[in-house]
């Protein structure tokens, strides 16, 4: 019995750093999500780690946000509106479960 808890806290003790120093970034910094900005310069300088959180900040109706795999950024397919972040505020986890973490306004 003690052996459990003591492999369960040495589970949390392991885990809980890494949770802890996870990182949300707003996209954009200061100008947040928008058109005609290089999102390639910003993200240059920054490491992005399992646990931290992209923050996309905009006018709610007037952008959104879709994500989408490479092949899709590629061609330009953006999938249906109904897969639209639209709340000016979306946070996503990195990495995202599906795709290569491609977001496109």
């Amino acid at each position: 019995m003690a052996s459990k808890h003591l492999a369960a806290l040495a589970i949390f003790t392991i885990l809980l750093p890494a949770v802890a120093m996870a990182t949300e970034f707003t996209v954009g910094d200061d100008q947040g999500w928008t058109i005609n900005f290089d999102y390639v310069a910003w993200a240059k300088d920054k490491v992005f780690h399992v646990g931290d959180k992209l923050v996309f900040k905009y006018t709610a109706g007037r952008h959104n946000v879709f994500k989408v795999n490479g092949t899709a950024f590629t061609n330009c397919t953006i999938p249906p509106a109904n897969e639209a972040l639209t709340t000016g505020n979306d946070v996503i986890n990195w990495p995202p479960l599906e795709g290569s973490g491609i977001f496109v306004v």
